[in-house]
C-alpha cells in the first residue's frame, strides 16, 4: 500500500538472497518518483544473523541512499500489523527537497553530553537545519530518558518521534540499523530538514476524567495536596463520580495527566503528559506518580481502556488532518506500543488501519515498541501504551 511518494511491503519468508533482491526491485518500481530519499526497515529476531546481508541487498536493489530501522517481534506495514512470526518490512519514501542527515549515537555520548552544543557538534546538525527527528533506540544499552532530556535541550521544540526496539522476549538483545551497519547498542537518529518536515501524532490511549486541578504541595514524585486538599481525597472523589460501568474498567487503569505548557488558554486532549499512578495512601492523603511534577502544575486524572485508546487516536488523527489541510503528505512511520495491537483492541490492525483511513493511501512502515517517543507540547517524551505517528509532510512556510 502506498502513494506516488511512498510504498511499503512485508517479506514473510525466510532469508533468500535472490528472493529479497527481486522483492526489493519490485517495491522500488512501485514508486512513481524518480529516486528514493529514505528507506525504513524493521526486522524480526529470526533475521539477526543475516541482518547485515539483508541491509546490503535492500540498499543495492531498492536504490536506497539512506536506510535506517531496528528489530522488533511485531511489525507494521500499510494497513496491516503483523504480530506473529513477522519477517521484515520495508518502507520507501521519496521526499522532494528533503535534507536528510543520520547518525548513530552511543551510551558513552549520552554520558558525555554537557549542554545543547554537544549534540550539535556530534551530529553535525544545527537546530535551524532540521525540521524534526526520527529515532530508533536499543532500550537495554542506552539510557533513553537521559538521552531524550539532553536531546530536547539541544533541539526542542523540534519534534522527536520513534521508538525503542524489541527482540527476543527472553533475551535483552535488539538491533538498530543505519545504512549497512548493524548496531547491537545505542540509537539511530535521522534529521529531516529542507523542504520536508515531520508532523507528529502522539496518542497516549487515555481520556481525561473529572476536572483540571492545580498541584499545591509536591515533594519529588509524591503529590501531597491538589487544590489545597489531600491528593488522595481528590483522586477518590474523581473515581467515585464516574458512572459505575466506567468505574469497573478504570480500576487499575487510572493515570495522571500533567500539563506540559501552562500558557494555553484551555487544556484539551493531547496537552497532557500521561504518567503512572504508582500508589495512593489514604492515611497520609498522598499519591505517588511516575514523574517529577512541580508545584503549581495543572493536572487531570485519566482513564485507559481499549475504548479510550480508540477515542484518543481517532480524535488526535482528525485534529492533525484538519491542521494539515491540503498539505501534501509523502508517507509515514508508525511506532506502536507492544501492549496495543490485538491484546488491547481484540482485533487486528487497529492503529495502522486508522492511520490509513485518515491519511491514506499512504506508504506506512513501523513496528511494535518497548517504549514510544513523541512530542507533547514543545518537548518530546518517552511514553508507554502509545501510538507515535511520524508523517513526512511538505514544508509550506
Amino acid at each position: 500500500m502506498g502513494s506516488e511518494y511512498s510504498t511499503a511491503a512485508h517479506w514473510p519468508h525466510e532469508f533468500s538472497e535472490p528472493g529479497l533482491q527481486k522483492w526489493a526491485e519490485n517495491l522500488r518500481r512501485q514508486l512513481a518518483a524518480p529516486r528514493v530519499s529514505l528507506g525504513l526497515v524493521f526486522m524480526s529476531p529470526r533475521f539477526f544473523d543475516r541482518a547485515q546481508q539483508v541491509l546490503e541487498i535492500l540498499r543495492v536493489h531498492a536504490h536506497i541512499p539512506l536506510l535506517a530501522g531496528c528489530s522488533s517481534q511485531s511489525l507494521i506495514v500499510g494497513d496491516h500489523e503483523v504480530e506473529k512470526d513477522a519477517g521484515l518490512t520495508l518502507g520507501l519514501y521519496a521526499l522532494p527537497g528533503a535534507d536528510l542527515r543520520a547518525v548513530h549515537f552511543s551510551q558513552e555520548q549520552v554520558e558525555e553530553a554537557n549542554g545543547p552544543g554537544y549534540w550539535h557538534l556530534e551530529t553535525g546538525v544545527e537546530p535551524d537545519r532540521s525540521n524534526g527527528w526520527l529515532t530508533f533506540i536499543n532500550p537495554f544499552h542506552l539510557d533513553s530518558e537521559t538521552w531524550l532530556r539532553t536531546w530536547n535541550e539541544a533541539y526542542a521544540p523540534l519534534p522527536v518521534l520513534g521508538g525503542l526496539a524489541s527482540g527476543e522476549s527472553d533475551a535483552q538483545a535488539t538491533q538498530v540499523y543505519l545504512n549497512g551497519e548493524v548496531y547491537p547498542e545505542g540509537g539511530v537518529a535521522i534529521s529531516v530538514g529542507g523542504a520536508v518536515r515531520v508532523v507528529g501524532v502522539t496518542s497516549q490511549a487515555c481520556t481525561p476524567i473529572g476536572q483540571t486541578w492545580t498541584l499545591t504541595k509536591v515533594e519529588q514524585n509524591i503529590i501531597h495536596r491538589i487544590g489545597n486538599r489531600p491528593a488522595y481525597e481528590v483522586l477518590a472523589e474523581t473515581f467515585n463520580q464516574l458512572p459505575s460501568d466506567q468505574q469497573e474498567t478504570a480500576r487499575g487503569n487510572l493515570f495522571i495527566g500533567l500539563v506540559v505548557n501552562e500558557y494555553l488558554e484551555d487544556f484539551q486532549r493531547g496537552d497532557f503528559l500521561i504518567r503512572n499512578l504508582l500508589g495512593a495512601d489514604p492515611q497520609s492523603g498522598s499519591i505517588a506518580v511516575g514523574a517529577l511534577p512541580r508545584l503549581g502544575q495543572t493536572i487531570q486524572f485519566q482513564r485507559r481502556s481499549a475504548a479510550t485508546a480508540d477515542e484518543d487516536m481517532r480524535e488526535l488523527l482528525a485534529r492533525a488532518k484538519q491542521q494539515l489541510g491540503d498539505t501534501p503528505i509523502y508517507g509515514g512511520c508508525l511506532c506502536s506500543c507492544n501492549g496495543r495491537g490485538q491484546s488491547l483492541f481484540g482485533q487486528p490492525n487497529h492503529d495502522a488501519q486508522m492511520v490509513q483511513q485518515r491519511f491514506g493511501p499512504l506508504g506506512l512502515a513501523g513496528f511494535f515498541c518497548n517504549g514510544e517517543i513523541g512530542p507533547v507540547g514543545q518537548k518530546s517524551f518517552l511514553h508507554g501504551h502509545t501510538a507515535s505517528l511520524a508523517l513526512f509532510v511538505k514544508k509550506t512556510d
